[in-house]
């Protein structure tokens, strides 16, 4: 697959979103990546469908919205008529995971299912044939400009091997920069969320060049 480069809008200067958007669009970014935080499953609160809606209504390339939040089921409709071309959800934060999915598909937008970095593959087994994207947290979600952890190269490159040949796509979110890129690359990851080692650089498009590389 082609590395896809997912610049998170929340490190972007939110007094700018609209300008920030554009930037690292010119800047050659694939995806946008939409953090949604409950204040409930993580610590911490951050977009909400207000601002969704917005950032739809200003990107010219897909939203990858990550749902860090308690049984979403009740939001999944919502999120998808807002514009997101994947909606993630935690295999920690639903009961029934194969009915999310399902759900999430039936909705015309691809499924992707989250991992925090304490919790197993083993849990993907029974629904890796429906899945679009597995996103392999790097740090403990809540917070951005945490440090990556480093045992997470050897979970992709195990669950690359675990996927076989179904086309999904491996997503790493956390303290993904210029020196670990490459690492998980060669793991097996197709798609680096990037946020202060994108928004926190003056020259975006050097340093989504720097994460392909």
């Amino acid at each position: 697959m082609t590395v896809k480069i997912a610049p998170s809008l929340l490190a972007c200067d939110f007094a700018r979103l609209g300008e920030e958007m554009q930037a690292v669009e010119a800047a050659r970014a694939n995806w946008h990546h939409v953090d949604v935080m409950d204040g409930h499953f993580v610590p911490n609160i951050s977009f909400g469908q207000p601002l969704v809606k917005t950032m739809g209504k200003v990107a010219s390339i897909p939203l990858d919205v990550h749902l860090m939040v308690h049984e979403p089921g009740p939001y999944l409709a919502e999120f998808a008529a807002l514009g997101s071309a994947v909606l993630t959800v935690h295999v920690e934060a639903v009961k029934h995971l194969h009915r999310t999915l399902g759900a999430i598909k039936e909705l015309g937008v691809n499924a992707g299912v989250a991992l925090n970095p304490a919790t197993p593959l083993s849990c993907l087994e029974e629904v890796l044939d429906e899945v679009d994207l597995v996103c392999l947290m790097s740090v403990n979600p809540g917070f951005g400009g945490q440090k990556f952890i480093e045992g997470t190269v050897d979970k992709t490159r195990r669950l690359r091997q675990m996927l076989g040949d179904r086309p999904v796509e491996i997503e790493i979110d956390g303290g993904v920069g210029e020196g670990n890129a490459a690492s998980l690359i060669e793991a097996g990851a197709s798609v680096l969320v990037a946020g202060t080692s994108v928004f926190g650089k003056a020259d975006y498009a050097a340093a989504i060049a720097s994460l392909r590389a």
